[in-house]
């Protein structure tokens, strides 16, 4: 039999450097983060090769000096634990095993220099060996160089991806921990190239949205709610900005960049019924609590986080995106499609001889090609075999004398309807061009869910004969714990027996459901979370289809007083600037921008 036996240091590194250093993009975010924990007020990031090469940080922080250094070097040695109250900890590090761990697989200089000291010193270990170490020159701070990433590990190397994969992924480190921190100053290079200049001393809002997308805050809805001992602030784009991956979600828990799935379905949820599957929110939270109801001591890279009381949270996420995307209202996205906008440039044509075009007219002439730009001919100026003028697309109505201050209306004063689809309206400040359709379906939604949904009791249907349900003891018990807020929404149930669940009444909208398969699905559900949003995302889902089904078709004529009706609506109806798949219901060109189609500026 084998004996057992200790495993030497460095052997013990390695092993430990294969949780902690994956790849040159989680060596940088242990870099950075010891940075931040430093005190620093400036952070300068060097790449070369996208980190494969080399992965340089520059800090101004409060330094170290040699025998700090040889003991930072050293596992589970910090600074960051004063006592053993791991879970109280405040910094981003506190582990003990990012230095060694990334001395052990590549070749790792060292400096650093106290304040108030006249020099500094150098460390270098290459692979888990002491090469050097001597005195050295470099402002207060400490600069920590780390090189030839697994060369004597060809196993771990070859697992390693192109240079600008591996760079994409050092930009993403950067740019959430830049996000997280935007009292710091940060600078990154890439070989000769400057990819971030960002300025300390910014607000998060401004920092978010140089980092994320500039047109974002302009887009976006600033957030800064608070329940209990938790806050939740930040940015969040509105539902018709939106992206068709999820990379441009950003979730921080306590100043720490996670990716943590509980987090990423309640931003899901929060968005159900106004973007479409397919899509995604574009948004930066930031989520504080006290330390003790979460755990950051889950996995030795610390992006995952556990929470105490993971409902709650989830909870407060979703309610809280939900109130501050109804305080958007009406807004939506409000750039018009550029492609869309091109199509109106005019562009200089050759001069036309006065009356020709009349004379063309009644001479036959066929202008054969289709119109495509404002300044070629359209069908209505085809020729004698289409009549001189096309039939009328449109309707007109009296005008009635408006109400004192209409102008003043956001969404403005209805002028006409075109192809049976798009109401145009003025505004006080541009034109507005609503979808009748995608209006009215987000306005139908909002009253269905004021009705039955929300704070009221949903409106149920009891069933002739009740339902039972078989599960597994643990699903019972799960759904035992829930059955209040379960009939809260409708669905009334009751333990039968250790393992079975008796179903009594299903919330109305979902009548006609499979009440095993419902069951079965909040069961999972409630695994997975530990609270339910599921059935009341269920609703949502029934409800939108209602919606849509029941609200204003394209292609039906509407009155004057029908459309300024439908406006005056949507101002005061929460979310109605996009439908319930997250387009946009209406959209407004300025004056500035109809004034230079005309070339008047």
């Amino acid at each position: 039999m084998p004996q057992i036996r200790r495993l030497p240091e460095t052997l013990i590194n390695r092993i430990a450097a294969g949780e902690v250093v994956e790849r040159p993009a989680s060596a940088l975010k242990e870099l950075i983060e010891n940075s931040i924990d430093s005190g620093a007020t400036r952070i300068a990031v060097s790449l070369i090769d996208g980190g494969l090469t080399r992965i340089e940080v520059t800090d101004d922080g409060c330094g170290m000096d040699a025998a700090e250094m040889a003991l930072a070097l050293e596992r589970h040695a910090t600074s960051k634990l004063p006592d053993e109250a791991i879970e109280m900890v405040c910094t981003l590090g506190f582990r003990g095993e990012a230095l060694p761990s990334i001395a052990s697989v590549a070749r790792l200089t060292l400096e650093s220099r106290r304040r108030g000291e006249d020099q500094g010193w150098r460390r270098v270990v290459d692979h888990g060996v002491l090469a050097q170490e001597g005195p050295a020159a470099l402002p207060p701070g400490t600069r920590v160089r780390m090189e030839k990433l697994f060369d004597k590990i060809p196993a771990r190397r070859k697992f390693l991806r192109t240079p600008r994969s591996e760079y994409a992924a050092c930009l993403d480190v950067v740019r959430r921990l830049a996000m997280a921190r935007p009292d710091i100053g940060f600078t990154l290079e890439h070989g000769d190239r400057r990819i971030l200049a960002l300025q300390s001393g910014q607000g998060v809002e401004a920092r978010v949205a140089q980092i994320v997308a500039r047109e974002l805050a302009d887009n976006g809805v600033s957030i800064d709610l608070e329940r209990g001992d938790m806050r939740l602030t930040g940015l969040a784009g509105l539902p018709t900005y939106n992206r068709g991956v999820a990379d441009h979600q950003y979730l921080f828990v306590n100043g720490r960049p996670v990716k943590d799935r509980l987090l990423t379905g309640a931003v899901r949820g929060a968005y159900a019924d106004m973007l479409a599957r397919d899509r995604h929110a574009v948004l930066a939270l930031f989520l504080h609590m006290t330390p003790e109801e979460v755990d950051v001591n889950v996995h030795p890279a610390k992006t995952e986080v556990r929470f105490r009381d993971a409902a709650a949270v989830r909870g407060f996420i979703v309610s809280g995106l939900r109130q501050a995307l109804g305080t958007g209202d009406r807004r939506s996205a409000q750039a018009p499609d550029a492609a869309a906008m091109g199509r109106w440039q005019v562009e200089p044509g050759q001069a036309v001889e006065p009356g020709s075009v009349m004379r063309s007219i009644f001479e036959g002439r066929d202008w054969s090609a289709p119109a495509t730009r404002v300044s070629e001919p359209g069908r209505a100026w085809r020729g004698a075999d289409d009549g001189v003028m096309a039939l009328p697309q449109g309707r007109a109505e009296v005008a009635e004398e408006l109400e004192e201050g209409a102008r003043e209306y956001p969404l403005g004063i209805a002028r006409g309807q075109i192809a049976q689809t798009y109401i145009v309206a003025e505004a006080a400040d541009g034109l507005v061009i609503v979808d009748q359709h995608a209006a009215h379906e987000r306005l139908v939604l909002e009253r269905l869910r004021a009705a039955g949904v929300g704070d009221k009791v949903a409106a149920s249907q009891a069933l002739l004969m009740p339902d039972v349900v078989e599960l597994d003891e643990p699903s019972c018990d799960r759904l035992e714990e829930q059955i209040d807020k379960f009939a809260a929404l409708g669905l009334a149930i009751e333990r039968f027996g250790p393992a079975a669940m008796l179903v009594r009444a299903l919330p109305t909208s979902l009548k006609r459901a499979d009440p095993a398969a419902l069951l079965q699905d909040l069961a999972d559900d409630l695994a997975k979370h530990g609270d339910s949003l599921l059935l009341g995302e269920k609703i949502e889902h029934v409800l939108a289809t209602m919606a849509c089904h029941g609200s204003v078709r394209a292609g039906r004529s509407l009155s004057v007083a029908e459309m300024n009706a439908l406006l005056r609506d949507m101002e005061i109806t929460p979310r109605s600037g996009q439908c319930n798949h997250g387009r946009p219901t209406w959209v407004k060109l300025s004056m500035d921008d109809v004034e230079k189609l005309f070339g008047r500026h």
